[in-house]
């Protein structure tokens, strides 16, 4: 190799890669599939030894499911070269170190790469929140320092996040975009910010979850499934947390709270701190917020008692419903009880109508009651009040309302133990999760016969406490806000910005594809009660979103950028 050269149109054909853990294993195959011939260091025989162990299992795996073929998995293997100390580096035109997450190493790592490195190399961080700057001015090429951040498992991912300083040349940013695309990767240049783009946007979701697990707002398990079946996103933000590492976790949060801005959505909650402390990491240590097989692996242990594997205690028998709300709502739920069998009496109530009593008369001996009239509070006061005169005492009540606060509606009842949110997706699709709201005043019987409802009806349950947004829209809305707030500082493009999470972290939808299907006047109305219920400056709706919900745009029609 000591002859290879970058080519005269600047093309990368030798590549170093130090640290070989699970990323930079990774990043290798990536490489090294590319065509690429790749140096590939670590600073012990043994983790050397082990990272070669990593990158055979992954091109194994690759092979066994048809990605691969065996001659392309060992000539792709005859393209690295394994190597103890960074002096095997010194003749590769580029050099991405993907050592842990500690900006001393890190610097004093590219000090050392400098001296060996000839003059025209590249060096490039994998780092996913660290200053790239900061990591320059350790060298005596800052222009030829940029970051190249990849994402797990980088071999399948498809995003880089290209971090350019303010020293970096435009003919390295060019060069590194060039061998993105070569690679197959799509590249996104952004600049020098704490998180970049993904991170950014998916940290402050994660701690947030985190937060509502040490609230005992709602159960892991039941996060986990909203976020899946109510978010559509791949993984639940605890079992994600899990397989990050809860430590690699802390330090981006930590270091993205110091370096931007010291906003309170990327503090790290106490509990998550104190998990790293007691060594509860995630899957590499064996336990986290599940517990696991063994360290390193993903097959979750059960529980003795999850929530949803636990005895319905209390429920009481719902044999039954009552459905009263306008036309469209009240059809769609009255189907959905028929076909589970329920004995359904239906109510069609015009939305603003009040009053009237023998309209209610059908539902004297339903064992549960539904309302699904419009999201006014005064309305459904006045209809709950209505209900609890023609109503057995034992009577389920629920409100469907989304935005509301249900407790609000329950204290129109003479019973407010007995009434429940129930927060159905629209439309009803088979498998989809159904919110319970739980208030302060709800008995255990009544959140218990809901849940044991919910399971008639073959939809995922999740219980959670009366507070905005309940689990989904307060995970999902204050994201999408972000984002946003990322778009009106210019940091980024809206098909860059959805391009690095549905790309980098697998996200079905970007947030504006999102936002411009739920309607950003949706989502203004929703974050807007987030605020003045928390008044978490972090949670104010971003003035860009409020100016598009006036001018009566969306985020793709070119108003937005």
């Amino acid at each position: 190799m000591a002859g290879e050269r970058t080519g005269a149109d600047g093309t990368i054909s030798t590549v170093g890669v130090v640290g070989l853990g699970t990323m930079g294993a990774g990043i290798a195959e990536v490489f090294a599939r590319g065509g690429l011939r790749v140096v590939a260091v670590e600073i012990t025989a043994e983790a050397l030894e082990h990272g070669r162990a990593t990158l055979a299992r992954s091109t194994d795996r690759a092979v066994q499911r048809g990605r691969l073929s065996a001659a392309d998995r060992d000539g792709l293997l005859g393209r690295i070269t394994f190597a103890v100390g960074l002096p095997a580096l010194a003749e590769v035109d580029l050099v991405v170190e993907a050592v842990p997450e500690r900006l001393d190493l890190k610097r004093q790592l590219f000090a050392d790469l400098d001296r060996i490195c000839r003059p025209t190399a590249i060096l490039a961080s994998n780092t996913s929140s660290l200053s790239v700057t900061e990591i320059a001015v350790a060298t005596g090429r800052p222009d030829r320092v940029v970051g190249m951040h990849f994402f797990n498992p980088a071999p399948v991912m498809k995003l880089v996040e290209v971090v350019r300083t303010v020293t970096t040349s435009a003919e390295v940013v060019g060069a590194v975009q060039a061998l993105c695309a070569r690679l197959g990767k799509v590249g996104v240049t952004i600049g020098d910010r704490a998180g970049f783009v993904a991170n950014a946007l998916l940290f402050g979701y994660l701690n947030q979850a985190v937060a509502m697990v040490e609230s005992r707002y709602a159960g892991r398990d039941d996060i986990d499934a909203a976020m899946r079946l109510g978010g559509g996103l791949p993984m639940g933000p605890l079992a994600l947390l899990d397989m990050i590492g809860l430590d690699t976790a802390y330090e981006i949060l930590e270091t993205m709270y110091r370096r931007g801005g010291r906003d309170r959505r990327h503090a790290p909650v106490p509990l998550l701190r104190q998990m790293v402390t007691a060594g509860l990491l995630g899957r590499k240590s064996g336990q986290g917020f599940y517990r696991y097989e063994r360290p390193g692996s993903a097959g979750v242990v059960p529980d003795e008692q999850t929530p949803a594997a636990a005895p319905l205690d209390g429920a009481r028998p719902v044999r039954r419903v009552g459905v009263v709300g306008t036309d469209d709502a009240v059809t769609g739920l009255g189907e959905l009880f028929g076909q589970a069998g329920y004995d359904v009496v239906v109510v069609s109530r015009d939305a603003g109508r009040t009053g009237g009593l023998a309209g209610l008369a059908g539902l004297a001996d339903a064992d549960l009651v539904v309302e699904a009239v419009t999201d006014d509070l005064a309305v459904k006061r006045a209809l709950f009040a209505e209900l609890a005169e023609v109503c057995k005492p034992e009577t389920l009540l629920a409100t469907t309302t989304g935005t509301l606060p249900v407790i609000d509606v329950a204290m129109a009842a003479r019973w407010p133990a007995e009434v429940v949110g129930l927060h159905l997706p629209v439309p009803t699709r088979a498998g989809a999760v159904v919110e319970i709201v739980r208030t302060v005043r709800s008995s255990v019987e009544a959140v218990a016969t809901a849940r044991s409802v919910c399971a008639g009806l073959g939809r995922t349950a999740v219980v959670c406490g009366d507070r905005t947004g309940f689990v989904v829209r307060a995970l999902l809305f204050p994201y999408l806000n972000d984002a946003v707030r990322m778009l009106e500082a210019s940091y980024a493009s809206v098909d860059d910005i959805d391009h690095a999470m549905t790309l980098g972290c697998g996200y079905p939808a970007g947030p504006f594809e999102v936002l411009d299907r739920l309607g950003p006047e949706v989502v203004l109305r929703l974050q807007r009660s987030l605020y003045r219920e928390s008044r978490e400056p972090g949670l104010a709706p971003a003035p860009l979103l409020e100016q598009l919900v006036t001018s009566g745009r969306r985020f793709r029609d070119g108003a937005a950028g």
